[in-house]
């Protein structure tokens, strides 16, 4: 198994673990303790988004003497074992705390993601990222199945085991690569920089793309805590695998795109028509006609797709190799910081307004993105590598 492979599964194993229960939050905490309260469920996302803000700019300082892939085994196994010790929280606030203590040792694996783009030539910079995000479309897909079928069928307890077990596998891998010689070690790889000529010339223009990441974020995120819920309730069915498969469609989405730009060799639609095409397919799911929702649910896919690629893609290509994890480090604190704000704001906008409003503020919120990136940054000028390929490749990894 090669380098970049590992990763790639790696980072499926990452993401199936945690689409397991994203999607049915709200069932889970009815379920096994009883709480239905949308604005608990609201806030207790956020609380996740907090923990992996807080903590990822910290690994990504351990990383600077760490290598990466030693300090994953030992994170991700401190994760699968608050992952197994919640099942024993009888309470909702003993869940909060060790699941919360979970979410803050496995932010770590998010540093696969600079890492892997450190020792890729830039040339592949592109491609990389699609498959990255395809990895996590499908991960997402075939988690939210997973989680709706074993809730559904298993209950509770299984989710959170399924979940421990992801942690396990990602150290497991981890293990193995550095057993087998297979790291490409990147520390001490670049001249000594001092941390202020490090930054200086990335850090104007990676906080403009993450203010941008923090809107389109925010707005993306915005309709997922109680999509199962406005589904269900539009429907009428209340098969929670069949929900899993309805939330899962723009990771569908994705794969189909992903095939269909290798067919014609890219992308060549501006990021402006991508966001107007996503507005159009929340306006859609706003509708609670099923045919309009799942219409609109692949429109959404396809414009999720296309413009986080090419946010991503735009994040190393305004950065250097050797601030690719502090750089990363901070646009992800943003684009938490948005999840954060969606998670407090669908609380309270379904609470008040019912389920099919945070589709419509979201809408707006991909307008006020195209609207931000005409004025702030506009992404399209950078779409070829500004930077020669670093001294690390994974083709030198067998």
């Amino acid at each position: 198994m090669t380098l970049r492979l590992a990763i790639l599964v790696m980072t499926a194993c990452g993401v199936v673990s945690d689409a397991i229960l994203i999607a049915f939050y709200p069932q889970f905490f009815a379920m096994r303790y009883g709480v239905t309260d949308p604005i608990h469920v609201g806030a207790y996302v956020a609380a996740i988004s907090i923990a992996v803000m807080l903590t990822l700019p910290l690994w990504a300082r351990v990383a600077r003497h760490v290598e990466t892939m030693h300090l994953v085994v030992l994170t991700q196994g401190i994760a699968g074992l608050l992952g197994l010790a919640s099942l024993g929280a009888e309470t909702v606030a003993a869940y909060w705390a060790v699941t919360l203590l979970m979410f803050m040792t496995k932010s770590s694996y998010l540093l696969m993601f600079p890492y892997l783009m450190r020792v890729e030539p830039p040339d592949t910079h592109g491609a990389t990222v699609g498959l990255l995000a395809v990895v996590v479309h499908l991960g997402g897909i075939f988690g939210a199945m997973a989680g709706g079928s074993l809730l559904q069928h298993l209950g509770p307890d299984a989710c959170l085991l399924a979940t421990a077990a992801g942690d396990f596998v990602q150290m497991a891998l981890c293990i193995h690569l550095i057993r087998a010689g297979k790291i490409v070690g990147v520390l001490g790889a670049d001249p000594p920089t001092s941390m202020t000529d490090a930054r200086r010339p990335t850090l104007p223009r990676v906080l403009r793309l993450s203010a941008l990441m923090l809107v389109f974020d925010f707005s993306a995120y915005l309709v997922r805590p109680f999509f199962s819920v406005y589904w269900e309730a539009a429907t009428g069915i209340g098969s929670q695998t069949l929900t899993g498969l309805v939330f899962a469609i723009p990771g569908l989405m994705a794969l189909l795109v992903l095939s269909m730009d290798r067919r014609a060799r890219g992308d060549t639609a501006s990021t402006a028509l991508h966001l107007l095409l996503g507005t159009a397919g929340l306006m859609l799911q706003a509708a609670p006609w099923p045919p309009a929702m799942l219409i609109g649910r692949c429109l959404f896919g396809i414009a999720l797709f296309r413009v986080s690629v090419r946010l991503d893609v735009t994040l190393f290509r305004v950065s250097t190799p050797h601030a690719y994890a502090r750089d990363f480090s901070i646009a992800n604190g943003f684009q938490n910081l948005g999840v954060l704000l969606s998670s407090f704001c669908a609380g309270v906008v379904v609470d008040r307004f019912g389920t099919a409003m945070p589709f419509l503020i979201a809408a707006a919120g991909l307008l006020l993105t195209a609207t931000l990136n005409h004025r702030l940054f506009r992404i399209d000028r950078f779409r070829t590598p500004r930077h020669r390929p670093p001294t690390c490749r994974t083709e030198h990894v067998t």
